[in-house]
C-alpha cells in the first residue's frame, strides 16, 4: 500500500474550537478518500495557538524553536496540507499569516493544499476566494478547487448540515487527487554534498591542464 504524509494547520484561538473541529473533518475525507485510491495517509494535526509565542519569536529573530522548527519540517515533507483559519475582518486570523510569513518560499512549490474557513455568518465566505486563495497562489501552491467554509450555524445539530458534509466530501476527494497523482514529497538536505570529492579533484586536474596550456 503507497504511503503519504498530510499535515492539517488549525488557526483557531479557543479549545475547543469549530476551526479545528472544520480541519479534522476536511482532514478524516481526504484520509479516507486516498484510502479507497489504496494509499495510506498519516496525518499530522497542528493547532497554532500552541506556537503562537514561537512564531512571534521567530518573526522578531529569524530562528525557530525546536518545537516550531518540528512543524515547518513537517509541513515541508507533507504531500498534502490542510489550512483553516478563522476569518476576522473579512480575512485569515494574524496567527494564520504569521504561520506562513515563517515558512521558506519554496516549501509550498507545487504540494497540494485544501483550504477551509469558520466565522460567525456565511457573508465572511468570501475571504477565502479575495484572501486566502491568492495568498496561496503567490505561494504557488497547488490549491484545490473546492474551498470549505463553515459558519456558526453550519454546526448546528452537531454539524450533520447535508450541504456542509457534501461540500467537506468533495474538497476532501479533489485533494487526494492531487496527492495521488504526484510523487511522494522529498526535502533537499542543505548540507548534503551534490557532487563526490573525487569528481571535484577531477575538475580542478581539468582546469590546472587548460592553465598549463594556455600558458
Amino acid at each position: 500500500m503507497k504511503q503519504r504524509n498530510l499535515v492539517a494547520v488549525a488557526a483557531g484561538l479557543s479549545q475547543p474550537s469549530s476551526t479545528r473541529l472544520l480541519a479534522d473533518r476536511l482532514t478524516a475525507a481526504a484520509r479516507e478518500e486516498l484510502a479507497a485510491r489504496g494509499i495510506e495517509a498519516t496525518v499530522r494535526t497542528v493547532e497554532l495557538r500552541d506556537l503562537a509565542h514561537d512564531i512571534t519569536d521567530h518573526l522578531l529573530t529569524g530562528f525557530p524553536s525546536p518545537a516550531l522548527k518540528e512543524v515547518l519540517d513537517a509541513v515541508a515533507g507533507a504531500d498534502g496540507l490542510i489550512a483553516v483559519s478563522p476569518i476576522f475582518n473579512a480575512s485569515y486570523s494574524g496567527l494564520f499569516k504569521s504561520f506562513f510569513d515563517v515558512l521558506d518560499d519554496a516549501v509550498l512549490r507545487d504540494k497540494p493544499v485544501l483550504l477551509g474557513a469558520t466565522g460567525g455568518t456565511a457573508r465572511h465566505s468570501l475571504a477565502l476566494e479575495h484572501a486566502l486563495r491568492p495568498m496561496f497562489t503567490y505561494l504557488h501552491a497547488v490549491v484545490s478547487p473546492t474551498a470549505v467554509f463553515a459558519a456558526t450555524e453550519d454546526w448546528a445539530g452537531g454539524g450533520t448540515d447535508t450541504t456542509l458534509h457534501h461540500r467537506i466530501r468533495r474538497a476532501g476527494a479533489e485533494l487526494a487527487a492531487l496527492v495521488e497523482a504526484r510523487e511522494p514529497a522529498t526535502v533537499a538536505d542543505p548540507f548534503e554534498l551534490t557532487t563526490t570529492f573525487d569528481t571535484l579533484l577531477a575538475e580542478g586536474s581539468a582546469r590546472s591542464v587548460t592553465n598549463d596550456l594556455r600558458l
